[in-house]
């Protein structure tokens, strides 16, 4: 009897074991109908709300809940109860650290409630209502804009938001509280501008659905048309601490959500008439920049991005000339190439090479400084490592020197002249904020967009982390891929300049320079902005692997090939491809001219 105990109690065990190692991701199905609600509680994760429209024959989509963890956990940790046209789902970790997210797939109009501590909220789609409070995560939602009424709430800090649109300005409330409340209403016509609805005062407090009628808030519930109803959103959302977004991507905020003036940078941008980049600074602070926007003539506004084409203009000549970049599978430049390595056909048919040479045409070459850091002598190094840069170039190819820390500053126009560029770099100071990405895009609309068709590259030399710009790194990867320019990040941790500078051979020592490391995020961006613009990505763990870096920038950039070929002339209009026999191997034709 007693071994029969003992083994059923072990069994139980066994089974509750079995019951707790739940997959870390698992689906389940929802009772949530078109117009019905749901209740989140989640204190330990994050939750992301979905509301997709209805399939072509007009059927709802299936409700869905997807559970994700980093762990294990048991079903019973995940309550879900639904009546009465309502669900709840609460998350109860038996272990308050473990960390639950939830992915929501919901009817359109539903009315959301979600409440979490410090994990984040985001909800996108034609929900009815939501209403999200949470003590220090970012709360997000990405909603239509026919009818809006919208309630921020800030319970215990100033307000930090960031919105697609000009919304109501904040207002301080008793017992340390700030809040935004007002209307939106946006009809949707083509050339008809969307309009803030402003509350009166009486709306300060309460529900929207309390208003007194006559006011704007009863007037937009009353809207004609689609907005009646069936596009109105309610938000209501508080934090303790936390962000709000309303309608903007959470990867494109940045650094510091402050409203201030525009930096010089910043307005340089504006003037650029980069539509992308331009829209990235107005919802950054759209107040400063619609005064300074004001002060300028009409821009001429470029179209926004697209991809970029798939054909090279062709001119008519009985000789081309190609000039051609090939790189492997890690953007590095591909040396030794001949003739027999290329093909090259015009609209299909294949064209005989008459030559193929190394390119001599000169590059236009950005150093971009971040003279950021505080630490005593910083400024010496960045001088040294900057004229170390200059002495490696060419002889031929122009250099720009621009350094930047809460602001850009342009020490050198473009110049062969070493003496002068030498002489520039003792006209700054170090200190300050870094608004590292305002200065990245600062050179590509201001210093790289007057050069479209000439060879141009960026080398930046900083730690990559960026505490001020109005700009997120999102923002730019399309003006970047437009501009044609080739970036070459070497990121240097501030840490390691620090202990080179009191001591040259500190790096010696492996167990402190792990401590020298660059965040993950900074490094993980450096590789990004070398694959979308074609350079290579250089993270500096050794003060000595600078001028290494310097070196093989300079020998990347002076392999590319001057392809000549027969034309029929009659085909001006013809597609050029180019193309690297070498396996793995990739050819970008990056100019192409008539023979002289």
């Amino acid at each position: 009897m007693s071994f029969l105990r003992s083994f059923l109690s072990l069994a139980a065990t066994v089974l509750c074991l079995a019951a707790a190692a739940i997959a870390a991701d698992t689906v389940r199905d929802l009772n949530v109908a078109a117009g019905g609600s749901l209740i989140v509680i989640n204190p330990s994760g994050r939750v992301s709300a979905q509301a997709s429209p209805a399939s072509g024959d007009g059927a709802a989509p299936a409700a869905q809940l997807k559970i994700s963890s980093p762990g294990k956990f048991s079903d019973t940790e995940i309550k879900v109860n639904g009546g009465d046209g309502s669900t709840t789902i609460e998350v109860v970790p038996r272990d308050p650290k473990q960390r639950i997210d939830l992915i929501l797939t919901l009817p359109e109009r539903t009315s959301l409630r979600v409440q979490t501590t410090a994990g984040s909220i985001e909800a996108t789609g034609n929900f009815a209502k939501i209403d999200a409070k949470t003590d220090t995560g970012t709360i997000a939602v990405d909603v239509p804009t026919e009818a809006l009424q919208y309630h921020f709430l800030w319970t215990e800090s100033r307000p930090r938001y960031l919105a697609d649109f000009d919304i109501e300005k904040v207002k301080e409330r008793s017992g340390g509280k700030f809040e935004i409340k007002g209307s939106y209403f946006d009809e949707g016509r083509p050339g008809k501008k969307a309009k803030r609805v402003s509350l009166p005062p009486a709306a300060a407090s309460g529900s929207y659905a309390d208003q007194e009628p006559g006011t704007d808030a009863d007037d937009l519930k009353n809207k004609p048309g689609k907005t009646k109803g069936s596009r109105r959103v309610d938000l209501e959302l508080t934090t303790a601490r936390g962000i709000i977004l309303l309608n903007v991507p959470p990867n494109e905020v940045m650094a510091d959500l402050r409203e201030r003036p525009l930096s010089n940078a910043a307005k340089a941008i504006v003037r650029s008439g980069d539509s992308l980049l331009m829209e990235a600074i107005r919802r950054a602070s759209p107040k400063y920049f619609g005064d300074y926007a004001r002060t300028l003539p009409p821009l001429s506004t470029e179209p926004t991005f697209a991809a970029a084409k798939a054909r090279t203009e062709s001119p008519a000549a009985a000789l081309k000339v190609a000039t051609v970049r090939v790189t492997d599978l890690k953007n590095r430049s591909i040396d030794g190439l001949k003739a027999s390595d290329f093909e090259v056909t015009e609209g299909g048919q294949s064209r005989e090479i008459v030559s193929v040479a190394r390119s001599t045409a000169p590059f236009n070459l950005v150093l971009l400084l971040d003279v950021s850091g505080s630490v005593e002598n910083y400024v010496n190094f960045i001088r040294r490592a900057a004229r170390n840069f200059v002495e490696t170039v060419d002889a031929h190819d122009r250099v720009s020197i621009v350094m930047f820390n809460d602001d850009v500053k342009v020490l050198s126009t473009f110049t062969t002249d070493k003496g002068k560029l030498s002489e520039s770099l003792d006209t700054f100071d170090a200190g300050g904020g870094t608004a590292y990405y305002d200065a990245l895009a600062y050179v590509i609309a201001d210093t790289i967009r007057p050069l479209r068709g000439e060879r141009s590259a960026i080398v930046v030399l900083t730690d990559g982390d960026d505490n001020r710009s109005f700009l997120a790194f999102d923002s730019l990867t399309g003006s970047i891929q437009e501009s044609g320019a080739l970036i070459y990040p070497l990121y240097v941790p501030s840490a390691l300049i620090a202990a080179s500078v009191q001591n040259p051979n500190a790096d010696i020592d492996p167990v402190r320079r792990k401590y020298m490391s660059l965040s993950a995020k900074a490094s993980g961006e450096g590789e990004e902005l070398a694959k979308i613009s074609g350079g290579v990505y250089y993270p500096i763990s050794e003060i000595s692997q600078i001028q290494k870096a310097y070196d093989d920038i300079v020998a990347q950039l002076r392999t590319a090939y001057t392809v000549t070929y027969r034309s029929d002339p009659a085909a001006a209009s013809a597609r050029l491809r180019v193309r690297s026999r070498r396996e793995n191997t990739f050819a970008t034709v990056t100019s192409l001219a008539a023979a002289k």
